[in-house]
Formats: C-alpha cells, structure tokens, sequence
C-alpha cells in the first residue's frame, strides 16, 4: 500500500474490517458495515497500526470500550461481547496483514 493520508487508510481499514467482521445475534450475521460499526472500530485501531503494535489484549480493549446500542437504546453492550470468538481472531489477523502493507 503506498503512502496514504491516515483518512483514505482509516476509510482503507474500515472497508476491509466491514467486509470480514461480524456481530452474532442469534446466529444471524450483522456484518459490521451493516451496522455502522466499521468506521468507529477503524478509527479506534488506527493508532495501534501506526504504532506497529498489534496486541491481542489491546484489541479485546478496544472491542470493550465501544458500546453497542441494543432495542432502540434500552440496552448497551460492548462489541467484544457480541463479536463470535473466530471473529476476534480474524480481526487480528486481518490488522496484521493490513500493517505489513503498509
């Protein structure tokens, strides 16, 4: 990947994250472009690629801290609570390969 703005890789990362991460809500798949959750998770991420430190507890912390909005609001929960376990594993796999084009 040739050098970027870190706008166009956020947007970059946001596409590729969108595309291959779900939510798991009943065992129905709610990609996370779907559910307007891609960008956030991106931007939240970033620092972590520009850093060139991908760690997996640091990762799970980021997925903790942001709140998903469940029943129109009545309830919160953090994405890593719903993220499938194989999920959170790809997604760290894809910010790994995601860092080695940069």
């Amino acid at each position: 990947m040739a050098k970027t703005s870190s706008t166009e890789t956020i947007e970059a990362l946001a596409a590729e994250i969108g595309e291959a991460i779900y939510i798991d809500v009943a065992k129905w798949h709610l990609y996370l472009s779907d559910a307007h959750l891609h960008t956030v998770l991106a931007e939240k991420l970033y620092p972590m690629l520009e850093a060139k430190t991908i760690v997996e507890n640091d990762v799970v912390q980021v997925l903790q801290q942001i709140p998903v909005k469940l029943g129109g609001g009545k309830r919160e929960v953090p994405l890593s609570d719903l993220l499938p376990m194989q999920c959170q594993v790809n997604l760290i796999d894809l910010l790994e390969e995601f860092q080695r084009k940069l």
